[in-house]
């Protein structure tokens, strides 16, 4: 690898880490030595790069620090060309307008030498044919969440029982034929998982709920991990006794 590419690549390792990065974890990426680390790190910092941290601790790429943009690797357009085709697949109408305008805005700012990656691309997304309707105005959604605003839903479970429900929506997730609202549920006063396709109705009242969408992330996954670590155990458990 170039010295030049290197010292970019060390850039992209930092600016994609939110903690501390050790100089071996960026050694092993870029399949380096670690002193060839220490020595581009500094030279990076001569050149004025707010990079903080030093040997042994790791590093950080501090706020206020970009790139040109678009300046991207083959590797880069492809996955960023695929992720947009998987958007375009499974998302809401929005959604998928805002993906077929990236690809074009994508083709139209990258180098001529990239550019049949973007129009004749290589890897394809599969269509999906199965998708299950969405009852609700996904892209109020998107908008609540980002506001942090309650939803009012009549939400109906998998026998068909209806139930009123005000929600703090905090993420959406994305599956193969179904999408979902995952939302902190004042009537469970925990964490739930609502399919779009299974809302009556919804409303969108002007109300901030008392929390930060990123707080109700952090907490959610944390809970995932948690009930992934219990379940581990158990089954754990359940071959020792077999």
């Amino acid at each position: 690898m170039r010295r030049a590419d290197r010292l970019f690549q060390i850039i992209q390792i930092l600016r994609r880490n939110r903690g501390p990065i050790t100089a071996d974890a960026i050694a092993a990426e870029l399949e380096t030595s670690k002193r060839t680390v220490y020595r581009d790190i500094a030279d990076l910092i001569g050149q004025r790069a707010p990079i903080r941290g030093e040997a042994g601790v790791g590093y950080i790429l501090e706020d206020g620090f970009d790139l040109p943009p678009l300046m991207l690797t083959p590797e880069e357009v492809e996955a960023a060309v695929l992720g947009a085709q998987m958007v375009a697949a499974r998302g809401d109408p929005a959604l998928r307008r805002a993906a077929e305008d990236l690809i074009a805005k994508i083709g139209a700012v990258i180098p001529e030498n990239l550019r049949p990656l973007v129009v004749e691309p290589a890897t394809r997304a599969a269509p999906s044919w199965k998708t299950a309707p969405d009852n609700i105005d996904m892209a109020s959604v998107r908008q609540a969440i980002r506001s942090g605003r309650k939803l009012t839903l009549t939400y109906r479970d998998e026998q068909e029982r209806e139930t009123q429900r005000t929600v703090w929506p905090f993420a959406v997730g994305y599956y193969e034929t179904t999408r979902l609202v995952v939302a902190w549920c004042e009537l469970r006063h925990d964490f739930r998982s609502f399919r779009t396709d299974r809302v009556s109705a919804a409303q969108f009242p002007d109300e901030r709920y008392p929390d930060r969408p990123a707080s109700l992330r952090a907490r959610w996954r944390r809970r995932q991990q948690e009930q992934w670590a219990a379940m581990q155990a158990e089954e754990a458990r359940k071959a020792q006794g077999a």
